[in-house]
């Protein structure tokens, strides 16, 4: 018998559960349509934006940093410099549309 953490495979499975669900087209869309409007911005700063538009339920940046990482992976949008971020006092990075990328 092998000894492990507590919850260990409980939060793999919900972690995977989770990101099934969400649908990762109509986020892409909606980071893109604060991108256009705004021009750059924290990971942060697109979800208060986002819901304000009645897209997500809470500014939480957890709704839009994985997105904004793939979306970084693919050559959408990218990473122009950093900022301290006026929510937290840290330092985040902050993303524009990449010039010539394919929406």
């Amino acid at each position: 018998m092998e000894l492990r953490r507590a919850g260990e495979f409980t939060t793999y499975e919900t972690r995977g559960e989770a990101h099934e669900k969400v649908d990762k087209r109509k986020r892409y869309s909606q980071i893109l349509e604060c991108l256009m409007e705004n021009g750059s911005l924290t990971a942060k700063e697109c979800a208060v934006i986002m819901m304000q538009k009645g897209y997500i339920p809470t500014s939480e940046r957890n709704f839009t940093a994985p997105r904004l990482t793939e979306m970084s992976q693919s050559g959408v949008v990218e990473p122009i410099g950093k900022k301290v971020d006026i929510y937290t006092g840290k330092k985040v990075a902050v993303y524009a549309i990449r010039e010539g990328a394919v929406l």
